[in-house]
């Protein structure tokens, strides 16, 4: 690879592949590379919402208390893993100063314009032949046990509206009709009828398949070691399989972007959350809507033959070991929420870090220092949702025309 004409793009997860195929949709020649195999981090076991309603950020109003309570519960929805880590301590005070009211009025526009133009993406991306990836767009149901908890997911449903989100605000009656049999002990939901959902592993995987159709050459099991910079430009990436001469360059690689920046002197607040997921095979019951178990972040989603749990948001480092307490949590919240669910056997359980930024914005754009490398990674829970709008916008960037919305806000040196 020695063209300057050719494209690297590091990252094998939604973001890199969505990257690599809008890439090679513009007549580029693309290379594709991860240290693993394609879809075997983050996007794999997730959920799968394409969720335009999620539009308030993870930085908001309220959490900075809720965070601190939840600190002291190894089960909790939400963890930090007690240790002596400068980032992580310089990411939580930024994490603390997004929480603001100003900081949230500010993103969610953004959120919700990424999310918009991410659906319409995805039913492209769906109505294509031999592209099968059991997207369904059944809505989303945020459920909620107790009364401070519903209240609060109400007050949340109102600002979302005011910001355009469609949202239909649910009595205990109401979620009973719409579950039927389940019997869901919810005191009442938010219905967000705009969602919808798909199986992420068949999304990521089939869309590779299709970048390689069109010309994009895969190499898994390719790691990177290193960088070799000349003035203002990266002149080679070193990896496992020989170095590479790219004439520009992705960095999607997640999780793991911070530390391959770093090398280059490029800071990225990037922290690792760890989240778990347990599949089943499908039960005779299963509900067709997906659901979000609201004081529990527990997610529920209804896939082709199975059915996935899956939450918690754990700040543990580069950690990927599984706490079976937490898995627990995840199993107990939905026997709690929906007694009437039957799942039997566990086919997976499963473990990826999300990559988190301090004001719950991903980062998009070129890296200052550096004219030929472009960064899209700190989608957080959102990088199934927001895999296509970032992989057209990267194909944007790269080619130096102008985004079809503006990325200010997704500025990679904005906490420089």
């Amino acid at each position: 690879m020695t063209d300057s004409d050719d494209v690297l793009v590091i990252g094998g997860g939604v973001i890199g592949v969505c990257s690599a195929y809008y890439l090679a949709e513009r007549g580029c020649r693309v290379v594709l590379i991860d240290q693993d195999e394609i879809c075997s981090g983050a996007s794999w076991g997730n959920a799968g919402f394409v969720c335009p309603s999620h539009a308030v950020p993870l930085a908001a109003p309220g959490v900075i208390g809720q965070a601190i309570r939840w600190m002291f519960d190894p089960a909790s929805p939400f963890y930090i893993k007690p240790r002596l880590n400068r980032e992580l301590f310089s990411w939580l005070l930024r994490f603390a100063a997004a929480c603001t009211e100003v900081k949230m009025e500010q993103s969610m526009p953004v959120l919700r314009a990424l999310g918009v133009a991410s659906m319409e993406l995805h039913e492209q991306l769906a109505a294509i032949d031999g592209l099968a990836f059991d997207m369904r767009r059944e809505g989303l149901l945020m459920v909620y046990g107790r009364p401070e908890a519903y209240e609060a997911g109400a007050e949340e449903a109102r600002l979302l509206q005011d910001h355009g989100v469609r949202a239909v605000i649910l009595g205990a009656r109401e979620l009973q009709q719409r579950l039927g049999d389940l019997g869901c002990t919810g005191l009442g939901a938010v219905f967000f009828p705009d969602d919808a959902h798909l199986d992420p592993g068949e999304f990521v995987k089939g869309l590779a398949r299709m970048a390689e159709g069109m010309g994009v050459e895969i190499r898994p099991s390719t790691e990177v070691l290193g960088w070799e910079t000349s003035g203002h430009r990266v002149t080679g990436v070193r990896t496992t399989r020989g170095t590479l001469h790219p004439g520009q360059i992705v960095l999607a690689t997640g999780a793991w972007s911070a530390s391959l920046a770093r090398d280059l002197g490029i800071t990225l607040p990037i922290q690792a959350a760890k989240g778990y997921s347990v599949t089943f095979k499908r039960p005779a019951n299963c509900l067709d809507v997906p659901m979000l178990l609201g004081e529990t972040k527990v997610a529920v989603t209804p896939l082709a033959d199975a059915l996935r749990l899956g939450g918690t948001l754990e700040l543990a480092g580069m950690d990927l070991s599984v706490n079976q307490r937490r898995v627990d949590a995840i199993l107990q919240a939905a026997q709690r929420f929906l007694p009437g669910l039957s799942p039997s056997e566990i086919t997976e359980i499963w473990r990826g870090l999300r990559p988190c930024t301090p004001d719950g914005l991903p980062m998009l754009g070129r890296c200052e220092g550096y004219d030929n490398l472009v960064v899209a990674a700190g989608h957080g829970t959102l990088g199934i949702a927001l895999g296509p709008v970032t992989g057209k916008l990267v194909s944007q960037v790269l080619l130096d025309e102008t985004p079809m919305m503006d990325l200010r806000l997704l500025r990679v040196d904005r906490f420089a």
